[in-house]
């Protein structure tokens, strides 16, 4: 009887630390993003002397607009993946009256200049012929009783 309990604790314990391994979770954690999604795209259209209206146009409402210092917004994205490590941008605008200055931050845009054009690319799409599935006994049953063919509406 002690050899099965001897087995049976170190079979627990195996188990128990196999699903302590890097990879095995046993609850599921999901990915949170909080704040505006900053994109290069969105930073290259941007230009200084823009209104604010062209501004948040492109942006979106800022994250923060601070009440004592409305020359400043910023843009702040958090993306925490549930399994893997926190990435976060932060993008400052600073105007003066309505016009855009200046842009700083973890991203900013890039000269028109150096950024290569995308690739054109043109998918096609084929959808595929669907085989007519025969209907079944309840269908055909409901199909007699209300003196309809099948496929009718």
């Amino acid at each position: 009887m002690k050899k099965l309990l001897i087995i049976i604790t170190c079979i627990a314990s195996l188990w128990l630390c196999g699903c302590s391994k890097p990879g095995f979770h046993l609850v599921h954690k999901i990915d949170v993003q909080q704040g505006n999604v900053i994109t290069q795209d969105e930073l290259n259209l941007l230009e200084p002397g823009m209104t604010r209206r062209q501004v948040q146009y492109i942006m979106g409402s800022p994250m923060v607009a601070d009440v004592f210092h409305q020359d400043r917004w910023d843009y702040i994205y958090l993306m925490e993946p549930g399994y893997g490590e926190t990435t976060s941008e932060h993008v400052t605008l600073y105007f003066e009256g309505d016009a855009l200055t200046r842009i700083e931050g973890s991203m900013r845009p890039q000269d028109i200049s150096t950024v290569e054009p995308a690739p054109s690319r043109q998918v096609t799409v084929e959808v595929p012929t669907q085989e007519g599935i025969p209907p079944g006994l309840l269908t055909r049953l409901w199909y007699w009783i209300t003196f309809r063919k099948y496929g009718e509406i």
